[in-house]
């Protein structure tokens, strides 16, 4: 592999994080519950990473930015239009799953 620079790594970083973002954005049926029963993360998790990031970074950024950055829109504007009720399955995997990693 070739060596990168810092700068160049943070740029694969960057473009695959917006790639991300992409993905999810086209992909909006899928819900954040399925994300965390099959992968134990969702776009509520990448939310608060980028507001760590950032405060990290010196950046004053607060939540609804972050989310704002991660569904496109604002969160609540995301929820009404795209976020399905659980279904008592799918509640039942998100516990399962919790009760394992806790």
């Amino acid at each position: 592999m070739t060596e990168l620079t810092q700068a160049e790594q943070d740029r694969l970083d960057a473009a695959t994080f917006r790639r991300l973002l992409a993905h999810l954005d086209a992909n909006k049926d899928v819900q954040n519950i399925d994300l965390m029963n099959l992968a134990g993360f969702c776009r509520n998790c990448f939310s608060k990473w980028y507001k760590a990031a950032a405060e990290d970074a010196g950046h004053d950024i607060n939540m609804d930015a972050a989310r704002e950055r991660v569904y496109g829109m604002p969160y609540g504007e995301w929820k009404s239009k795209y976020q399905i009720k659980a279904t008592p399955e799918q509640l039942s995997a998100f516990e399962a799953r919790s009760h394992k990693e806790g």
